[in-house]
């Protein structure tokens, strides 16, 4: 199961950014798409990966990061197999490597040692 993310670049204090997460590759990538939590988490250098958001496997539940609560949001499409993270009022501080994550379970997860698969990572620059 690969899990392509895409979207991050440079952006001003302020501004906004969506990143993409797509799954490829077998089919039973589809299947972890339509049955699995997916999330966002991230890693900013010489800091530990952080959960940022994570929504259950039909879109009914989510969870953010206290940090980023209000300015991002996390939503899903089965039908295209993708995950997206919709940043808003990006800050310095959100720079990092942004990973996406297939959880173990159908529900929210929080933490990184309930992901299945992760996601590449794609980097989020934010100029001050």
């Amino acid at each position: 199961v690969q899990l392509q993310a895409s979207g991050g670049g440079l952006v001003q204090a302020g501004g906004s950014l969506r990143l993409s997460c797509a799954a490829s590759g077998r089919a039973a990538s589809g299947r972890i798409f339509s049955n699995n939590g997916m999330g966002w988490f991230r890693q900013a250098p010489g800091k530990d990966r952080e959960f940022v958001a994570s929504i259950s496997y039909n879109g009914a539940s989510t969870s953010y990061a206290d940090s980023v609560k209000g300015r991002f949001t996390i939503s899903r499409d089965n039908a295209k197999n993708a995950v997206y993270l919709q940043m808003n009022s990006l800050k310095a501080e959100d720079a990092a490597v942004y990973y996406c994550a297939a959880s173990r379970t159908s529900y929210v997860q929080t933490s990184a040692g309930n992901v299945a698969y992760w996601g590449q990572g794609t980097l989020v620059t934010v100029s001050s």
